[in-house]
């Protein structure tokens, strides 16, 4: 797994001679504070930080060009309520320095060209008006016009209510812009920090390919207040903290602060690659000849030894950053993903973990990740380790099935290279849902079949415990699927299986993806496609002599390779 780097910080001056942290009420020296990116070394709770700093904190040096400079708010409802609404706006200029509660621009991030778009919650809570949401949408569009990812960091209370229905059309407006950001295919990274409620979290905010929490951050649609005000509930706050959205699916990942500079750069280098770098070369074992029964094959595949995703992220890829959730329900973790570097080229990585039966929302958090490659035309590569779906009710009530569905629906049209490896046991439906691709390999002691031994043999045999007597007609080895046409290429394994050397098995695994995706990254994305139907067209036998066909069809498929 890769770890980011801490940020080096230059210590900010202060004058004040002392400081207490807000959560445990230890006292800091400033200068240590600043240097510190104000997170208490105490008990790490993060105060926070003003969006200039956020701005001198990511930004390298002398990069930051500001958009919208020259925009003021002005009181087109002459709002009066609880004080003049033009006195608030002056004394909010006075007390941050700043026309407006956003701050945007382009700047560099460890040399890569970004927007960013940076809220001031000292400035009337950081929330979004008229010129807040004008700032933001023109960020977009500049990154748009200028083919640039965009980085915002949130913090905010929601609409501005002493602009009426013209702040919360700001959520429209900064949605429009960022839809189209999105349309254009450049990646949005949205940091939410604490506070980041309302409007601004629900338009723009949310918005973001991959979302960041900061540690313990309070974010959500509606604020406490105005809940208990509305419908007389009270929300634990734990239940609001990025901790709790993180295991809901609801945001990515959590980074602590003096991470994050490093992690962002990372994460922007992954989504925007040099298109111009070529695949290496590989010299590759040749394919190994069938030397074991159905039985023993089965042995290995369930081997508790045998190396599974995991080992797999570790040895064949680097720099991975794993993404969570699905955005809707939960983040399952039967299926791991994220963006990592294969032999220095970004991609996306989905992976069934050990012999875990994923649920729904793995299938659809694996959706996700999907889209996100064809956004940043990312290849994907899909490892298969499950003895299938979840077959328990409560997948059944979140739409196992559809989801499984909707997996096959979107690899069947991905416009990028996709490279599946059958890594243990590749199980029904719940396995090919990651395993629709344009190359399909398995391990040399893989297995691969249209349902689990013991479940053929309870529907076939009435009795699971005779599974033994369907293994051989299941043709579930690798060598029986080359011959039939179902996969492509055969990964071969040390002697005595993958557990014996995982190292040795890894390397089996890199040289033959790498190999595959080097011959698919030369077609266009409508030829890729159009051969993916073509393949799948031509698998099953429905007279004599079609099963050669099919063989012979994939053949040409990848010799035009």
């Amino acid at each position: 797994m890769f770890e980011v780097e801490k940020s080096v910080v230059v210590e900010r001056e202060s004058t004040s001679p002392s400081q207490t942290c807000r959560k445990c009420d230890q006292v800091v020296d400033p200068g240590a504070f600043a240097a510190e990116l104000r997170v208490c070394t105490g008990c790490g709770y993060h105060s926070p930080l003003t969006a200039q700093e956020w701005v001198d904190h990511l930004a390298d040096q002398d990069s930051f060009r500001e958009i919208g400079k020259r925009l003021y708010s002005a009181d087109p409802l002459d709002f009066s309520v609880s004080g003049p609404y033009r006195d608030r706006l002056r004394e909010a200029e006075q007390r941050t320095g700043m026309h407006e509660a956003a701050l945007a621009g382009e700047a560099n991030l460890d040399g890569r060209p970004v927007v960013l778009v940076s809220l001031e919650f000292d400035f009337l809570g950081g929330t979004m008006g008229s010129v807040v949401g004008e700032k933001v949408a023109r960020a977009f569009r500049v990154a748009t016009r200028r083919r640039l990812p965009v980085v915002s960091i949130i913090a905010s209370g929601g609409a501005r209510i002493q602009e009426g229905m013209l702040a919360l059309m700001q959520m429209a407006k900064t949605a429009a812009a960022v839809a189209e950001h999105h349309a254009s295919q450049l990646p949005y990274i949205s940091v939410l920090t604490n506070p980041s409620f309302g409007g601004t979290f629900a338009s723009f905010g949310s918005l973001g390919d991959i979302l960041i929490g900061e540690p313990e951050a309070q974010i959500g649609f509606v604020g406490a207040r105005v809940v208990e005000g509305t419908i007389a509930e009270k929300i634990p706050k734990e239940q609001r903290q990025a901790e709790a959205l993180l295991e809901r699916g609801m945001i990515d990942m959590i980074v602590e602060r003096p991470y994050l500079r490093n992690q962002l750069a990372v994460l922007v280098s992954q989504l925007t690659p040099n298109r111009t770098d070529t695949w290496p070369t590989m010299r590759l074992a040749p394919t190994p000849k069938a030397t074991r029964t159905a039985d023993e094959v089965l042995a290995l595949a369930r081997n508790p030894s045998r190396p599974r995703a995991d080992d797999y992220v570790t040895r064949v890829f680097q720099a991975f950053s794993q993404l969570h959730g699905d955005r809707c329900y939960g983040d399952d973790p039967a299926i791991l993903g994220g963006v990592a570097y294969l032999q220095g080229h970004p991609v996306v990585l989905i992976a069934q973990c050990g012999q875990m039966m994923p649920m729904p929302e793995g299938y659809r958090k694996a959706q996700r990740l999907m889209r996100l490659a064809e956004k940043c035309s990312l290849p994907v590569v899909t490892l298969v380790d499950t003895r299938g779906a979840f077959p328990g009710l409560e997948a059944e009530r979140r739409g196992i099935a559809q989801a499984i569905g909707e997996s096959l629906g979107t690899l069947a049209r991905l416009p990028v290279p996709v490279v599946n490896v059958v890594i243990g046991e590749g199980g029904s439906g719940g396995a090919l849902a990651l395993g629709l691709a344009d190359v399909i390999l398995m391990q040399e002691n893989a297995i691969y079949s249209v349902i689990a031994p013991e479940g053929a043999a309870a529907i076939l045999l009435h009795d699971s415990a005779r599974s033994d007597e369907l293994l051989p007609a299941l043709k579930l080895r690798s060598h029986d699927l080359l011959e039939l046409g179902v996969i492509d290429d055969i990964v071969p394994e040390p002697p005595g299986g993958a557990h014996r050397d995982p190292d040795a098995a890894a390397r089996q695994v890199l040289e033959r993806v790498v190999d595959h995706l080097s011959r698919l990254s030369t077609l266009k994305p409508k030829k890729l496609i159009q051969q993916r139907a073509d393949r799948y067209r031509a698998i099953g036998a429905f007279e004599r002599g079609v099963v050669h066909r099919a063989r012979d069809i994939v053949a040409r498929i990848q010799k035009s390779q």
